[in-house]
């Protein structure tokens, strides 16, 4: 199995230094991250929710050694909420975030992380639109979840992420599902122990369709992140079970892949929203996803071979 290797190598600053500097590199990553600033990406906002998307925004970055990195990396959240304001599109466009952007992993990171995501907590619900917390790996997930629940306190519409390889993620999922939360279920991205997680494919799958019947019959809002068209078929075959409308779930998908099914999926009436990242920091993300699917590596590979 690749998946492992390629998350350890994400680790790697050797690797990451022999890919970065790969000639093609460049070419392959903007099909991931189509933008290295704000302005860079605001033609994609426009063109996406013009086609009847709905998008959430991801500010790339996660190696933070700093407050003041952690700062800055608020500082450009607030900068998106602000080009969100001046597009009139905060209803159409919300954020999600690393916790270890914000400073969870430094000295005192728990109360850092909370002190630095609150204000992006607040300007976003002042436009109308939501942060969502992302799942790092399994010993930041505790934190996360304190984070999410105090922050709901003053903006219960704030979401966070479950990850459907995790031992623990059913017990989260019926907690999460009980007190009306939004929740996004995925798959899950990062290289866990058998400890703590699933490690077969066919295993994951299972965890995935449980965890996602809890989040459909409870009183929260079911985010579906996955690019499986097995999964897809069967979220709304459970939407459907539960009596939900259309728009009391949606489903997201990652930017650059199967774009065409966005748009099929939003043509249906489902609410469709696509997980849309950028930044200069853009090396953890770009491993993770070609980790996740084999057809990822492949491009990326076929990349370097033809034009590198």
């Amino acid at each position: 199995m690749l998946g492992p290797v390629i998350l350890a190598a994400s680790r790697s600053d050797r690797m990451r230094r022999l890919i970065s500097a790969a000639p093609v590199t460049k070419q392959v990553v903007d099909r991931f991250i189509p933008g290295e600033t704000v302005d860079d990406i605001v033609p994609i906002i426009e063109e996406l929710t013009g086609r009847g998307l709905e998008l959430t925004m991801d500010v790339v970055g996660e190696d933070i050694t700093t407050p003041e990195q952690a700062a800055a990396a608020r500082d450009a959240y607030l900068a998106l909420v602000d080009r969100l304001k001046e597009l009139q599109l905060g209803e159409r466009v919300e954020m999600s975030v690393k916790l270890s952007m914000f400073g969870q992993a430094l000295e005192g990171g728990h109360e850092l992380a909370l002190a630095n995501v609150r204000p992006v907590v607040e300007a976003a619900a002042a436009i109308g639109t939501t942060v969502t917390l992302d799942a790092e790996d399994h010993t930041t997930l505790d934190s996360m979840f304190a984070i999410h629940e105090a922050l709901r306190e003053d903006h219960p519409q704030t979401g966070c992420v479950i990850q459907a390889y995790l031992f623990r993620t059913e017990a989260d999922a019926r907690r999460l599902a009980a007190n009306g939360s939004r929740v996004r279920l995925v798959k899950g991205a990062y290289k866990e122990p058998a400890e703590v997680a699933h490690q077969q494919k066919h295993e994951i799958d299972k965890a995935y369709v449980r965890i996602l019947k809890v989040l459909m019959e409870g009183e929260g809002y079911p985010m579906i992140g996955s690019h499986d068209p097995r999964l897809i078929s069967i979220a709304q075959e459970l939407a459907r079970k539960a009596g939900r409308k259309p728009d009391e779930y949606e489903f997201q998908m990652l930017y650059g892949i199967r774009g065409d099914e966005h748009v099929r999926l939003a043509a249906e009436g489902h609410r469709m929203r696509v997980y849309t990242a950028y930044g200069t920091d853009w090396y953890g993300y770009f491993m993770r996803r070609l980790a996740e699917k084999p057809a990822n590596l492949r491009f990326f590979v076929r990349s370097m071979l033809t034009k590198g």
